[in-house]
């Protein structure tokens, strides 16, 4: 059956690329969850947007499931093709369409790096600001597909802010243009938003038009070392009262070891269990604010040390003790948990899963880190080398159901960047409602009707 498939697929579009070999299957076929074995019938590499409709329509004819992929850097086994799913990698589609100087847009295809955007944008004398440390890989489309957020949300919000259009090819076949790039546009529903985190279960998304915006001013990067875990929220009031941030991130002293040992340079002579880095623009006395609020934090016992960005190569030294968490963890295909609460609630939801993990992962290293200043924690758990991958997890997913509980008491969210995908697929109930979800099957079964999609990612059929 597989080869009838392909030999049927090859006949109805001449002339599509298609990969078969297992090393390929393989590398396609899976994210960076790595906990399913990926098992695509194959991956087809489409050049245009007329190669997706007609791979889409191909499908829904046949009847067989797609599994649209980007960079594949999302934690939450989106883009996992583990069941014969037909996987459509829009890695070909990187090009340019065009930039708007009045607008300020920049049209590409889908298949762009982030970084390349953000390259292209400098280009222009204009900048392009949702930015994560998997930006050399990761693509435009997937980071619209996931409503990606990153570092500097507390300063520009997430993807969703910077989309004034798309274009999509839905479930059907379809080609939709959504959003148009206007500024304005109040005729009926704004369907642009429907494919902006719909993880491909809609559709795909084959281009997209960007906002741009003004370079961001010249900027510091501080560490701080925390005395205590208490003292986070605090820290972050004053700096946040007295300057503009671009960026507040956590993390924790078993975090900053991992970095370390990755082959980041140690900041402090001491070790301290908490640490901040912040970036905030140098405007006016900024500086002079940002050692005033140190100090401040200093007096008031919140801060044991800290350290201020010389140069550029000293700023990017100490962002790297914060985006190399993720790659340091790597080797131990950690359980990940992405979540979110609004910002005033943080202190007493960081109090109580600090708690709930501490009882419930005595055992286990657990590496905390996160966008402390949009409310977004990243909680990775690491598997003791004795310890069976089915058992671990099994462990895992009995927490993390505490954790959705917790969650759900502060009115928060199972996933804050990384979409619900398979991974919190059984949490959803926790952050949505029932009438939310059912209207999200509504939505489904009007753009994907056959049910084509990614299925199985989000929720289960009805």
């Amino acid at each position: 059956m597989p080869a009838t498939r392909l030999t049927s697929l090859r006949d109805a579009i001449p002339g599509l690329r298609l990969l078969t070999d297992p090393a390929d299957l393989e590398h396609y076929g899976r994210d960076w969850t790595r906990r399913w074995a990926p098992a695509p019938l194959a991956i087809t590499l489409p050049d245009s947007v007329e190669e997706v409709q007609a791979v889409v329509r191909w499908a829904n004819a046949e009847g067989v499931a797609l599994v649209p992929s980007g960079g594949r850097t999302g934690l939450s086994g989106g883009a996992v093709a583990a069941h014969g799913e037909l996987v459509v990698s829009l890695e070909r589609m990187h090009r340019v369409l065009g930039f708007d100087a009045v607008d300020r847009t920049l049209a590409v295809q889908a298949g762009m790096p982030l970084q390349r955007v953000q390259e292209l944008a400098q280009e222009h004398g204009l900048h392009y600001p949702v930015d994560f440390a998997s930006r050399g890989s990761a693509s435009i489309g997937g980071s619209i597909a996931t409503n990606a957020g990153g570092i500097r949300v507390v300063r520009y919000g997430n993807t969703r802010e910077w989309v004034a259009g798309v274009k999509f090819v839905s479930g059907s076949g379809e080609l939709m243009e959504l959003g148009r790039a206007l500024v304005k546009n109040s005729s009926g529903y704004d369907l642009r938003h429907l494919a902006i985190a719909s993880e491909g279960t809609l559709g795909i998304i084959v281009e997209a038009t960007l906002r741009l915006t003004d370079p961001p001013p010249a900027s510091n990067v501080m560490l701080l070392a925390l005395p205590s875990f208490e003292a986070l929220m605090q820290v972050f009031a004053v700096f946040r009262a007295r300057l503009q941030l671009q960026a507040f991130e956590f993390l924790t002293d078993v975090a900053l070891k991992h970095v370390l040992a990755h082959g980041a340079q140690a900041p402090f002579a001491d070790a301290h269990p908490y640490y901040v880095v912040t970036e905030f623009a140098s405007v006016d006395a900024s500086e002079a604010e940002a050692l005033a609020a140190f100090e401040q934090c200093m007096e008031q016992g919140l801060v044991s040390d800290g350290v201020i960005s010389a140069s550029d190569a000293q700023a990017a030294q100490l962002w790297r003790l914060r985006e190399g968490i993720t790659e340091s963890l790597a080797r131990y295909v950690p359980y990940k948990n992405d979540v979110a609460v609004r910002i005033s609630a943080m202190p007493a939801f960081l109090a109580e899963t600090q708690a709930l993990l501490g009882r419930e992962y005595p055992q286990f290293e657990v590496v905390w880190f996160g966008h402390i200043g949009d409310g977004n924690l990243h909680i990775n758990i690491l598997k003791p080398d004795a310890m069976a991958q089915g058992e671990f997890v099994a462990h895992c997913e009995r927490v993390t159901k505490l954790l959705a509980q917790v969650l759900q008491a502060h009115g928060g969210s199972i996933s804050a960047e990384h979409g619900i995908g398979l991974v919190k697929k059984p949490y959803l109930g926790c952050t949505r409602s029932g009438a939310e979800i059912a209207a999200m099957r509504g939505i489904k079964a009007a753009l994907d009707p056959n049910g084509i999609m990614n299925p199985g990612k989000v929720f289960d059929p009805a």
